[in-house]
């Protein structure tokens, strides 16, 4: 894999962010990721601001890697760059996404979950795919199946995943990284709860560490 996509998997989770108050709350966020083991975000487009919570949690962790996830169009493709992203995320395959992400160059993890999106991903030569919703989807027992015609592919499973399954997930050598919200839910962030999310952080830090060393 290459660095980034390998950097993501020895990280284990990927946090799925939501911000409503990027001005307030993406700063200190990005602090508590970090202090518990899990210097990664995916900053969703589903709340405007998106793209200021990119740049400030850059800003703030220079270390930390950030992209944007429910990415949906090429204008907030642009705008993710723009504000410093190093990786772009949407819930489905898209070739106006794909493409626009090949031409500026940035990594793209399309939203899968059957034989014919896969296919769809195969000629762009993606080494990682995100498989969304994944327990809603047909889980872990789905992500073996199709990674016997599609070998090629690493998956990083969203939807679904919490401390009670993140193991079994991790346990599969097809999974890259895990995506989840579990850690970051929106009444934590809301009050300021950084050290419930921190703690959470650390459990699955702990559950990465021991199931991949």
């Amino acid at each position: 894999m290459n660095a980034l996509n390998e950097a993501i998997s020895k990280i284990g989770v990927v946090p799925v962010i939501k911000l409503n108050n990027p001005e307030r709350d993406a700063a200190p966020l990005a602090k508590a990721l970090c202090e518990g083991g899990l210097p990664v975000a995916e900053v969703t487009f589903r709340a405007a601001g998106a793209d200021k919570a990119i740049r400030i949690m850059k800003e703030t962790c220079p270390d930390m890697i950030v992209g944007a996830g429910t990415v949906l169009t090429a204008e907030q493709v642009h705008a993710a760059v723009d504000a410093g992203a190093q990786f772009i995320v949407s819930p489905g395959f898209s070739y106006v996404l794909a493409d626009t992400c090949k031409e500026l160059n940035i990594p793209y993890f399309p939203g899968v979950t059957t034989p014919t999106e896969y296919q769809m991903a195969l000629p762009y030569g993606y080494e990682v795919l995100k498989f969304f919703p994944a327990e809603q989807s047909g889980g872990l027992a789905k992500i073996k199946a199709m990674s016997a015609p599609f070998p090629m592919f690493k998956i990083m499973p969203t939807g679904g995943i919490s401390l009670k399954n993140l193991e079994e997930y991790l346990s599969c050598p097809v999974i890259a990284a895990c995506g989840g919200s579990y850690m970051v839910k929106a009444e934590d962030i809301e009050s300021g709860n950084w050290e419930k999310i921190i703690d959470l952080c650390k459990q699955s830090r702990e559950i990465v560490d021991r199931v991949r060393g």
